[in-house]
């Protein structure tokens, strides 16, 4: 796989040597048991699969090389890059502006902007009507276009699917980018519609039934579907695919329970009619970190601590994946954890910060699961490790780990 070229304070010693060890042991990447690296008085299981992704590490690397390209030049980015902070903050101290919030609210006007500028599109892309807008502006967007490969995958399934008449389904939450830019593209090929988690999808299935009122079709996916919608006409032949940082196994519950749903109508024969086969549409990256994390929980230990922006979606999965076996705390770097006995961390249910007093047991040895989402730099994970290895006066070095 290709080796992008990313500023070196992203990396770090602890994670590099990890990584270094399992790259070496696990050169396929099949093994998903966590790697142990044990400081004495803290034992961490490190998941097999954690960090940058393909699509973020292309991310960062094109927008430092407009950077380095453009000295004196204005440049932009459509919104966050990744949904990690201190990514973000980075950037913006290099002298990128944002022009919209996650949400898609407006920050500075596109009226402000002239041919001369420079505009990044984030990973997650964007919608065509933004193109559309930066493009008629004499704006060249795909010079610095840095929309990850495995979602541009999505969006190309998304057009053979309208290509044999499919209407497409989109597993994701609907305001995301990543979920809009998917839904301004599969809106051009075939009638579409979002549905967010499994629930929705069983309403989706009162409709394929012909058990609801068409009439009510509108007020429960209010703004997620495509213009024209029709349910009795467009619920016939579907075809699923998600925003790539979904949980895999519930994109996969979905299209199972539509398939069953369709099977029920138009029987076992025809099924093929009816519902595509998409699950080429899931993220390698996702499936990987989630995958891992699995791996990780079949070991146990004290805590687990999950590392990433608190806006990250695919990180938010993995607090929830693992918050199912320990205590987890899902954190956006080592400042949050301010002694031995408190640490802020992210409530994904709340959605508020908040602290918790007594996180570390009080015991002779910890073990502590850790991971990261695919947006988290490498050397955020190694803050977080020093930090705790701070707080509870491990002196180690880092030649004398055992890492296994």
């Amino acid at each position: 796989m290709k080796q992008f070229q990313i500023p070196e304070f992203y990396r770090s010693p602890i994670i590099s040597k990890v990584k270094a060890k399992r790259k070496l042991d696990d050169p396929r990447k099949k093994d998903f048991s966590p790697t142990i690296v044990d400081f004495g008085k803290v034992k961490f299981l490190i998941s097999r699969h954690f960090g940058f992704c393909y699509g973020v590490e292309n991310a960062i690397e094109r927008a430092y090389r407009a950077i380095d390209e453009n000295p004196g030049k204005r440049i932009f980015l459509l919104s966050q890059m990744i949904h990690n902070p201190d990514v973000n903050e980075d950037l913006v101290a290099n002298g990128i502006q944002f022009l919209q919030d996650t949400s898609g609210k407006q920050l500075l006007d596109f009226d402000s902007l002239t041919k001369d500028d420079i505009v990044l599109i984030p990973a997650f892309g964007t919608t065509v009507d933004i193109e559309k807008t930066l493009a008629s502006k004499g704006i060249d967007v795909q010079k610095y276009n840095t929309t990850c490969p495995f979602v541009e995958k999505v969006w190309n399934r998304s057009e053979k699917l309208g290509e044999t008449d499919h209407t497409i389904v989109i597993h994701g939450k609907p305001s995301h980018e990543e979920t809009r830019a998917t839904f301004s593209r599969s809106a051009q090929f075939a009638p579409s519609v979002i549905l967010k988690d499994i629930e929705e999808a069983r309403l989706l299935a009162e409709y394929i039934k012909g058990k609801k009122d068409l009439q009510m079709f509108s007020e429960d996916f209010s703004g997620r579907y495509s213009a024209n919608f029709n349910p009795s006409d467009h619920l016939n032949k579907i075809g699923v695919v998600n925003q790539t940082t979904m949980l895999a196994s519930e994109t996969q519950e979905i299209t199972n329970y539509l398939r069953d749903v369709m099977i029920e109508k138009f029987g076992e024969v025809d099924i093929k009619n009816h519902i595509a086969d998409t699950r080429d549409t899931l993220c390698y990256a996702t499936n990987d970190n989630q995958s891992a994390t699995f791996g990780l929980m079949e070991l146990d230990a004290d805590l687990g601590i999950v590392v990433g922006g608190y806006n990250s979606s695919n990180t938010t999965h993995l607090v929830e994946l693992m918050e199912t076996k320990y205590p987890v705390y899902f954190i956006k770097g080592e400042k949050e954890i301010l002694s031995a006995s408190k640490i802020n961390h992210f409530d994904i249910h709340t959605k508020e910060l908040v602290s918790q007093l007594n996180f570390l047991p009080e015991k002779e040895t910890l073990t502590i699961a850790i991971t990261s989402g695919a947006s988290c730099p490498d050397s955020i994970m190694d803050k977080v490790i020093h930090r705790i290895l701070e707080i509870l006066d491990v002196t180690t070095s880092l030649e004398d780990i055992y890492v296994k």
